[in-house]
């Protein structure tokens, strides 16, 4: 009976220090995450969640760095400056074809607009024939762009595009009266027009939503506890941007998403959204506008793509 009493006992202590151990392993600090983000409203979110505090009440370090380029963005993370990236299906396909694996993990709130200038007098797309249109190679914008072309029945060849990569330069450029029209994302947009400039048609219009953020694959496996903790303070953002009025965080969106000044008036925010994984024709439209261009290889699937960590929340 001594004997058994004394195993008995024996089998409970291990299983204490293993508790013990588990609970150890449990609070084991949360490492930081490098990401990298546009001057889009995508990345507003992200930018709250940094100023209010969101990460640090969920125990996570998010160092944030600014690109105006999409190029630079995506050189960052492939060069392992950064974890993950506010980005679009394009840039996903284009590492994932070149050998680097990265995987979606969620869609954005973008929304990106194709504005003629105010003295190309251009109010629908069938105006724009023949004229200059600035866009960024191979990119969302330029995605954006022939899909706008496609709905009113034009071949990409039916504009002159201008491959003009910065954003600001872009804008700056359809402003001073130098391109009969560019596809930005907004803030951009919405400055231009505020400006003079022409609203045409956008992504919105067309019913798609190519945006996403995305992480490197060796992210994905191996710190989902730090991307449950972002994605929680990401949805606090979210609700702070569609519960808050607008003069409470304007000016602070302004200066820290890297917006011309004139964005305090003319910017208009979508209504977000909590994390939620890519609708699948998002996915496939993406890849087969790539694939029809002769720029990837592959016939990448949803799955290629996308990985769920929002249910592990």
């Amino acid at each position: 009976m001594k004997k058994l009493f004394v195993l008995l006992l024996a089998i409970l202590t291990v299983g204490l220090v293993a508790g013990c151990g588990s609970d150890k392993a449990a609070d084991k600090p949360l490492q930081p995450l490098n990401i990298g983000l546009m001057p889009d409203t995508d990345s507003l979110p992200f930018i709250i969640a940094q100023e209010k505090g969101y990460f640090k009440e969920e125990g996570l370090e998010v160092n944030i760095q600014q690109y105006k380029s999409a190029m630079d963005r995506d050189s960052a993370l492939q060069s392992g400056n950064l974890d993950g990236a506010v980005s679009d299906m394009l840039a996903v396909a284009f590492a994932k074809d070149g050998g680097f694996n990265v995987k979606v993990t969620s869609f954005t709130d973008g929304s990106y607009k194709l504005i003629a200038g105010k003295q190309s007098g251009a109010k629908s797309v069938a105006d724009l024939k023949g004229q200059d249109v600035a866009v960024s190679r191979n990119t969302i914008i330029e995605y954006v762009t022939d899909q706008i072309l496609a709905k009113e029945n034009l071949g990409e060849d039916s504009i002159n595009k201008v491959i003009i990569p910065q954003i600001p330069t872009r804008l700056e450029m359809l402003q001073n009266g130098k391109l009969a029209a560019a596809t930005l994302p907004e803030p951009m947009a919405s400055i231009a027009v505020h400006n003079g400039c022409q609203f045409v048609t956008g992504s919105d219009e067309l019913g798609i939503n190519p945006g996403v953020i995305m992480f490197t694959g060796k992210t994905t496996n191996d710190r989902r506890a730090e991307l449950a903790a972002m994605y929680r303070a990401y949805n606090k953002a979210v609700d702070y941007l569609n519960n808050t009025p607008r003069e409470e965080y304007i000016d602070l969106i302004v200066e820290k998403g890297g917006f011309p000044p004139a964005a305090k008036e003319a910017l208009k925010l979508p209504e977000y959204h909590h994390a939620t994984l890519p609708k699948e024709s998002d996915v496939v439209d993406c890849v087969k506008w790539l694939q029809g261009k002769g720029l990837i290889k592959k016939n990448y699937t949803y799955a290629d793509f996308v990985v769920d960590v929002l249910s592990q929340k």
